[in-house]
């Protein structure tokens, strides 16, 4: 019997290439390919599902808010996080919320293949980079991005990405008011007392790119 995949990624273009590569294979076959965390969840109700192949970077809403809205619908589901972030936090964060496994899309085709089998048999697997990444964090201690909330990693990643409160909210279905409240929570969790340090904090963290 196949392993039953659903992928969920706001491209679609990329959406059609994973299709291709992962139903060539004879024992995995693509029943949704999508593009929101609400998408999912309809699909989720209606078609027979193993595992999800999960971006995080979505335009509408939140990838690892997705990831705990599918699990808490359906348990046993695998997600496979496959994103272009390797930074500590969004691993921490994607784990924190149910994923199973953790690879960037540095990796080889083939490597999400057999992540993908890995997975389903309920086994945790990282790309290179990643398990390099965790095992260097481990080496020097704690990070303080452990103390954020899933959903105050997303306001965080939003807000130094350049979007103002109101644009966050939009985003993730909150108030503006309610942003400014979870970032005063942010700035006093990390120890910091401005927009500037909590943007060089996020850059030091691999959140975001200030060369960009």
């Amino acid at each position: 019997m196949s392993i039953q995949v659903m992928i969920v990624d706001d491209h679609a273009v990329v959406r059609t290439g994973y299709r291709r590569l992962i139903d060539a294979e004879p024992d995995l076959r693509v029943v949704a390919d999508v593009a929101t965390g609400d998408e999912a969840c309809a699909a989720l109700r209606d078609t027979a599902i193993d595992v999800v192949v999960m971006d995080l970077s979505l335009r509408e809403g939140s990838g690892l808010e997705a990831i705990k809205r599918l699990l808490e619908r359906q348990p046993h589901l695998r997600v496979l996080v496959f994103s272009m972030h390797q930074a500590v936090g969004y691993v921490t964060q994607a784990l924190r919320n149910g994923a199973l496994g953790y690879i960037t899309k540095n990796s080889e085709p083939l490597e999400m293949i057999a992540a993908i089998r890995k997975v389903a048999q309920g086994q945790r697997v990282f790309s290179a980079d990643v398990a390099h990444a965790l095992a260097c964090q481990a080496a020097e201690g704690s990070d303080m991005l452990d103390n954020l909330t899933p959903r105050e990693f997303d306001i965080l990643r939003l807000f130094t990405g350049g979007q103002a409160p109101v644009q966050v909210g939009e985003q993730l279905h909150l108030s503006g008011k309610t942003v400014l409240n979870h970032l005063s929570n942010i700035r006093r969790k990390l120890e910091v007392n401005s927009e500037l340090e909590l943007l060089l904090l996020a850059a030091r963290n691999g959140l975001v790119n200030l060369d960009a």
